[in-house]
């Protein structure tokens, strides 16, 4: 329990101190936001500060520093550390950036203003990745809570229309339309900071749940200097890309021009971005806890935690909640893993709106021309929703691509920051240095992954086992990181030079 309370500590100490040294360095001002110049009472719409945080959080939040905090405790404690320092040096910084460096340039999207400071190019290929990327995680954050409601009607002895999943996807996705088109302090300003105050509560009550409780005991970290997972997976880069959220994750920064549009002052934003992301912190860190005290370890590892995994997510946050909180967790529980993914999921669309409304120049202020772009997106959700609750689609593959993408986005936009600094003539190395951590572990991971380059280089053991070729994987993703680093000073020192 130790090693979990100093770096519950660290996460503290590191928003008051780093997070002030990123904030400095960044170096917000008095000037007009867009929230004030611009205010359109649609996207751009000032909203009190302790709103900004709260929906920040849940937008960027989820279920991600839930079940991606569990996947990492596969590990072991060891997981505690980079969520910690990641989150600290990583992720912190990520949002923080891609919040304000948005609300510099008029609350643009991820897509413009990356372009804006790493070429037209790369512009491009982020306008269509992060559309993609977008519509795909509202998609799937549809599809997936219309399933746990009809498994909770079941159970309730419902019966008929009531237990099909086509008949809540569609109202699931009549929501979104409707969150997606209104203004933005219409509902999700107003329902928003209730649910990210259940989704700390939640997390509240499970650490409560662990120490009261003497069945549970947090494993010490330096007890357990080696990976715990039991089909033996490697820790790098493997755990670095399952715990997206509760450390570094790309999709944040998709999320962050939301807020960027709604801030009355810049100096929110040490609060708002960085405060929201060590928030999240310290909830992955509290199920990442949980995950390894809750189960049982045969011979070194986490067998009973994988086990309960297996049985999908919500069986997973289920049981956790209902052996830390009893009947309150069991109700925190369902609320989480219903309303978690839909509060991330109409956040993604909207998103998708953005995106494609700074790509193509098309005022939002105007109904029409939000129709124009919520109609086809939110379509091409429903297509893709339905063709899944009907059988038709498969999204299984796809999505096992999610997290490598997730952690490349989070290395683009941490190079595209870097290059403001250098344009600002500020400390570049804040953001370089996270940069080129995560294109080892972007890169490391793609050559490693089964779904990716794996298949080609891993082999088998007679018993079906994968053993990973580190020997190939881990030099060519440090070399690619490093390679990625000069060319960067390099496009530094030439700035400097002009």
């Amino acid at each position: 329990m130790i090693s979990f309370i100093l770096c519950l500590a660290l996460l503290i100490i590191g928003y008051f101190t780093y997070g002030k040294v990123v904030d400095n360095t960044f170096g917000p001002d008095d000037r007009e936001t867009p929230a004030v110049s611009i205010n359109d009472g649609v996207d751009y719409v000032v909203m009190p500060q302790w709103k900004l945080f709260l929906v920040q959080l849940l937008n960027i939040a989820g279920l991600g520093p839930i079940f991606g905090a569990m996947q990492g405790a596969l590990w072991g404690p060891i997981v505690f550390l980079w969520i910690t320092f990641g989150t600290i040096f990583a992720g912190g910084v990520h949002d923080y950036f891609s919040g304000m460096i948005s609300e510099r340039n008029s609350g643009s999207s991820v897509a413009e203003f990356t372009g804006k400071y790493l070429g037209g190019v790369m512009q491009n290929i982020m306008r269509v990745f992060s559309v993609v990327l977008l519509i795909m995680v509202g998609t799937v954050f549809a599809v997936g809570p219309a399933g746990l409601i009809v498994t909770l009607c079941k159970n309730g002895g419902l019966s008929g229309v009531l237990t099909t999943t086509l008949f809540w996807l569609i109202l699931i996705l009549v929501y979104y339309f409707i969150a997606t088109f209104i203004s933005i302090d219409k509902i999700i300003g107003k329902i928003y900071p209730v649910f990210g105050l259940c989704l700390i509560i939640m997390a509240v009550g499970v650490i409560i749940g662990i120490y009261t409780n003497p069945e549970f005991t947090i494993p010490e970290i330096w007890s357990h200097m080696y990976s715990m997972h039991p089909a033996g997976t490697p820790i790098w880069s493997f755990m670095f890309i399952t715990v997206a959220c509760g450390a570094i994750s790309g999709f944040h920064s998709t999320q962050s021009p939301l807020m960027a549009r709604c801030m009355k002052s810049e100096k929110q934003g040490h609060f708002v971005f960085y405060g929201a992301m060590v928030a999240e912190g310290i909830i992955a860190l509290i199920w990442a806890a949980a995950g390894c005290a809750l189960y049982k370890v045969t011979g070194g590892l986490n067998t009973g935690l994988a086990e309960i995994l297996s049985g999908g997510q919500s069986a997973a946050i289920y049981d956790v909640c209902s052996k830390t909180m009893g009947g309150v967790g069991i109700a925190l529980a369902m609320i989480g893993v219903v309303v978690c993914p839909i509060t991330s999921g109409d956040t993604a669309f909207r998103s998708a709106r953005l995106t494609l409304s700074d790509w193509f120049h098309i005022d939002q202020g105007r109904y029409a021309n939000r129709l124009k772009l919520c109609i086809p997106v939110l379509g091409v959700g429903a297509v893709l929703g339905i063709g899944n609750a009907v059988g038709a689609i498969d999204y299984t593959v796809i999505w096992r691509y999610f997290s490598w993408t997730n952690q490349t986005l989070a290395m683009i936009v941490l190079w595209a920051a870097s290059m403001y600094l250098v344009s600002e003539k500020k400390n570049f190395w804040i953001t370089a240095v996270p940069a080129t951590f995560m294109s080892a572990v972007s890169s490391t991971y793609f050559i490693l992954a089964p779904e990716c380059l794996g298949g080609l280089i891993n082999s088998k053991t007679a018993e079906g086992a994968v053993v990973y070729n580190t020997a190939v994987a881990y030099p060519i993703g440090i070399i690619f990181a490093i390679v990625l680093l000069v060319i960067f000073l390099r496009a530094a020192k030439k700035h400097a030079a002009a």
